[in-house]
């Protein structure tokens, strides 16, 4: 532009000394950096898609790990559960055969299914807590009573009301007790 005709564009070309094609070619980048930025959005595209990739493959493994988890607690479920199908099918027999036998053949069938019951519990892990003449342990038995005599040590479970129960090594339900409390 010149100082005297402000909107005049030939002056500017005529000052700088460039006609108009060599303003464009300074413009237009060279072909080695057309070239550089080519290869830079091909790389950050293949970098994206990577990235993608992984975290579609992260999103897969977290579902298939949800998936076997289920499936692993499901075969847990079944494999603790058929120890006591056999109960089930011994109480089934003797429902059928109650009214037909006599109260001693009841009685000697009770006992077969309850040590089967145990049996069944103690393959699946399930053991019961030893309680009667113990020293109570507030970590396996719930005292619900003390109760006053000479005839045991102090602390000393006098009574199991109800049979507390592991599994493996974790408390399933506590003893509940009476303890001794000495007199005098």
């Amino acid at each position: 532009m010149s100082l005297e005709n402000p909107d005049s564009n030939s002056d500017v070309t005529a000052s700088s000394g460039l006609d108009p094609e060599h303003q464009l070619a300074e413009a237009t980048p060279a072909p080695e950096v057309a070239d550089e930025v080519q290869k830079l959005t091909e790389e950050r595209d293949a970098l994206q898609d990577r990235l993608l990739r992984a975290l579609a493959e992260a999103d897969n493994a977290r579902k298939r790990y949800a998936r076997e988890l289920q499936d692993a607690r499901q075969l847990a479920t079944a494999e603790t559960a058929r120890p006591f199908l056999s109960v089930v099918d011994s109480f089934d027999r003797a429902q059928a055969h109650a009214a037909s036998g006599s109260v001693d053949e009841l009685r000697k069938g009770m006992d077969l299914l309850h040590r089967q019951l145990l049996d069944a519990a103690r393959k699946a892990g399930l053991e019961p807590i030893a309680s009667q003449g113990q020293s109570f342990d507030p970590h396996l038995h719930e005292a619900l009573e003390m109760v006053e005599t000479t005839d045991a040590p102090d602390g000393q479970i006098v009574e199991e009301l109800q049979r507390g129960y592991k599994l493996r090594d974790r408390l399933v339900r506590p003893a509940m007790v009476r303890v001794a409390r000495r007199k005098g």
